[in-house]
């Protein structure tokens, strides 16, 4: 990831994408299951779904548990805005018409494998990040790019997770 010079207000988001030897729908069903993305996320400790729900569609809630060795713990709702099987799963957290972020897993077909790309976008609701940002705003384009490079270092681990998963398991 190269320097962007980003502050929050621009809603800066960061992409992450591999090539999986598994079909679509094979990774679809582990990119589609939240309860698998603790076990691959260094920060989400923790997700249940809320309301009885117990898979995802659109407008279904689950809450999410997280902690950073410098942000400490938090808690966010999320809400399913994207929910088309094989294809997109997105979630934004907090206000899904004003999220403090929005996540997706989006899924491409290419004869016998996929394409898995995971995105993100900060903002444009405030976040745990704000707090930083209003404590040293003339680091605030440093700050954004730094909380950025840790999404990509995460999404490339949940990939090359999701990817040796997908793989073996077939």
């Amino acid at each position: 990831m190269e320097w962007t010079g980003q502050v929050y207000a621009d809603a800066p988001t960061v992409s992450v994408s591999t090539r999986i030897e598994a079909s679509a729908e094979r990774v679809w069903a582990l990119v589609s299951d939240i309860h698998l993305m603790p076990r691959l996320s260094a920060e989400l400790q923790e997700v249940e779904w809320l309301d009885g729900a117990s898979a995802p569609q659109p407008g279904r809630r689950f809450v999410g548990r997280s902690s950073h060795p410098d942000l400490g713990s938090w808690e966010t709702t999320n809400t399913v805005v994207e929910y088309e099987a094989p294809e997109r799963f997105g979630w934004a957290v907090g206000d899904p018409d004003r999220p403090s972020s929005v996540w997706r897993f989006t899924l491409v077909r290419q004869g016998s494998g996929t394409e898995l790309e995971q995105w993100a976008q900060m903002g444009p609701a405030p976040s745990g990040l704000t707090f930083a940002i209003e404590a040293m705003p003339e680091k605030e384009q440093k700050i954004v790019f730094v909380r950025l490079r840790e999404f990509e270092t995460g999404m490339k681990a949940n990939l090359a997770a999701l990817k040796d998963l997908a793989e073996r398991e077939m």
